[in-house]
């Protein structure tokens, strides 16, 4: 299951030493409903390798900010604390999994 990540909890996942990977969506948005299986079915098949977790842009606007995020439902993807890449729009499974893949 996606970890629920917040403002409060970010820098702590950031700094874990696993790479991260955040959705961050809204309830209203479409395509974040149609994104949202497929980043549960991630973070059951990576597992404890790669931190899979879902921000709502509704109530974390610190990290939203700090990104520049502007569109949803946008992907970040973090390694070593740093981000590396990054997905607007709606993608593929093989497509989020082969950018998780890069991180490992």
């Amino acid at each position: 299951m996606a970890l629920q990540m917040t403002d409060a909890n970010f820098n702590e996942l950031l700094n874990s030493g696993k790479p991260l990977v955040i959705d961050f969506w809204a309830e209203w948005c479409g395509p974040c409903r149609m994104v949202a299986p497929i980043i549960e079915e991630l973070a059951e098949e990576y597992g404890d390798r790669v931190l899979i977790g879902k921000m709502d842009v509704d109530k974390n606007d610190e990290v939203c900010s700090q990104f520049g995020i502007r569109n949803i439902p946008t992907i970040l993807f973090f390694k070593n604390g740093q981000l590396v890449d990054k997905q607007v729009g709606a993608a593929q499974k093989a497509a989020l999994a082969a950018k998780i893949d890069a991180l490992l």
